[in-house]
């Protein structure tokens, strides 16, 4: 357990991405089985334990200290494992901390009245840092800056293959993947890649430069489609399995069991997920009902009906296409999505253009329908195979450009993680005119990126300096006419919302750039916002 919660420990402050695959790549080098099995199915989102639950930490806690003490010192702190690892009062008479595959099989057999007390010697048994990691594993919840696929990649380097030689047998594995160390140390053969129903790696595209990357290469080698605002899928339908898997290659089936009833055909369609009605495609927000479901019921079935508007073919009955090129595989997949004829599938147009300075017109200026929804276009050279991960000049997005405005600091929270400390999540707003023509502001959206660690810093002070008022972790931040923090505030669509009081809701917002020269009375009015959604 010490290995694990150095490991993690380490992650969490290592902010480079090739500092964090060292550390992965080495822990996963010189860890034996299966500690590092287990600890590679944590990074990778591969465990859960369903009697493990965030209230059993808290009623451990509270049985230890008094429960107003420790609320206090989680509103301080900002995340339940950290309070928990600091404030955690030992008991003598534990000697012996816990190995990793210890508590992973005794958390896997346990009932739920067995946990609290399993967790309780636990931490009696560990220090701070090994009791912060046992409950980051319980909650799953790691926080260290580490994605699947990152861990994936530190696999590959510490076997010396390619990334897409990990992801083509991954979804044939299982934790603590010991047949999978064996291959990459060399002490057994490639593990089967031919598991029905598997998960194929992704091709991505690279985001384009257009001052360079149009000087560099000619419009009549490119096609051009819509990039579709909804989530990236492949669905697969192979020897009697059905899967529908997120770019990541996470399994999102049991949300969409309408989308997977209707995969009547042999073979893999890389796609987008939408909620498509009568044809036509509805905005993201109307997806995000459907999404980080556990299961989806008939009422919400029936309400947000999910389709997948198809554009790439990777697999056709028992052919792999990925080797063919785009030209080849687009025309296969007319062919197959014709013949499919599934009410839940239907094929995203491509868009005919004849020179650069015609396609940036159409970016800017988009039919109505369906395109208007449209985040952007997708360029694919005609002669492109399928190639997994992110190749440069294969594929490109030509997002549009996000939507700008002036907002106000109003409310702000403490982070996670590493930002436990600061205040990093804000919420903004505009200028709102009452009934008797008053000017207030109005709470729009919140972010928490877009900022440097300099610029953090300057703002939480900022929050320590002008708090008016505290509700829970949440800080009420001084903002008036003459006194305010202005964030320039990018994001990338705007849609009606009941569930807000201003009724709008942005699509991806972040801090595009602080604006401590400008007043905030010059910040944004509601009816900008207003305008746009018209």
């Amino acid at each position: 357990m010490r290995a694990f919660a150095s490991l993690l420990d380490r992650l969490a402050f290592t902010p480079q991405r090739n500092g964090k695959l060292v550390l992965m790549r080495d822990y996963m080098r010189d860890t034996p089985d299966p500690e590092r099995g287990w600890t590679l199915a944590a990074l990778t989102g591969g465990l859960a334990f369903d009697a493990a639950k965030p209230a059993f930490i808290r009623k451990a806690v509270e049985s230890r200290m008094d429960a107003q003490l420790f609320a206090l010192s989680y509103d301080y702190v900002g995340d339940l494992a950290e309070t928990v690892a600091l404030v955690w009062p030992r008991k003598p008479g534990a000697n012996r901390e816990p190995e990793l595959s210890e508590v992973v099989d005794a958390l896997s057999s346990a009932t739920r009245a067995q946990v609290q007390k399993l967790l309780e010697g636990w931490l009696d048994a560990l220090d701070a840092d090994g009791r912060w990691a046992l409950l980051k594993l319980l909650t799953g919840g790691l926080r260290v800056g580490v994605s699947a696929r990152l861990a994936k990649q530190a696999l590959a380097e510490m076997g010396g293959v390619a990334v897409s030689d990990i992801e083509e047998v991954w979804h044939g594995q299982h934790a603590p993947y010991e047949d999978l160390f064996a291959w990459l140390e060399r002490r057994s053969d490639k593990p089967s890649a031919e598991s029905p129903g598997r998960f194929r790696p992704v091709m991505l595209a690279q985001a384009i430069d257009e001052e360079k990357d149009f000087a560099n290469y000619d419009a009549a080698d490119y096609a051009a489609e819509w990039k579709w605002d909804g989530i990236r899928v492949q669905a697969v339908s192979e020897r009697g399995e059905k899967r529908l898997y997120s770019r990541t290659g996470d399994d999102i089936g049991k949300s969409f069991p309408d989308v997977l009833d209707f995969l009547n055909f042999e073979g893999v369609i890389d796609g987008e997920l939408l909620i498509l009605r009568e044809g036509h495609v509805e905005s993201f927000g109307d997806l995000q009902q459907r999404l980080n479901r556990k299961a989806a019921d008939a009422k919400l079935i029936a309400k947000y009906p999910a389709g997948i508007r198809a554009y790439d073919l990777l697999l056709d009955g028992e052919e792999d296409l990925r080797t063919l090129p785009f030209r080849e595989r687009r025309a296969r997949l007319e062919v197959f999505v014709r013949q499919a004829a599934s009410p839940r599938i239907d094929l995203s147009p491509l868009q005919p253009f004849e020179s650069w300075e015609e396609l940036a017109r159409l970016r800017a200026h988009p039919p109505e329908g369906d395109a208007a929804l449209a985040e952007g276009l997708m360029l694919k050279r005609w002669d492109s195979i399928y190639e997994a991960g992110r190749p440069k000049g294969p594929w490109f997005k030509w997002k549009r450009d996000p939507h700008l405005i002036d907002a106000v600091l109003m409310y702000a929270q403490r982070g996670h993680g590493k930002r436990s400390g600061y205040y990093s999540d804000y919420t903004f707003g505009v200028w709102r005119e009452d009934a008797n023509g008053d000017r207030a502001l109005t709470p729009v959206g919140k972010a928490y990126f877009g900022f440097t660690d300099e610029e953090l810093k300057r703002i939480d002070k900022f929050v320590r300096d002008n708090t008016v008022d505290r509700f829970g972790p949440v800080r009420v931040v001084k903002a008036s006419k003459d006194f305010g923090l202005v964030f320039e505030v990018a994001f990338e669509g705007l849609q009606r919302s009941t569930r807000h009081k201003s009724g709008v809701a942005m699509r991806f917002p972040r801090i595009n750039r602080l604006r401590w020269d400008k007043p905030a009375r010059e910040a944004d009015e509601l009816s900008t916002l207003e305008k746009m959604l018209d």
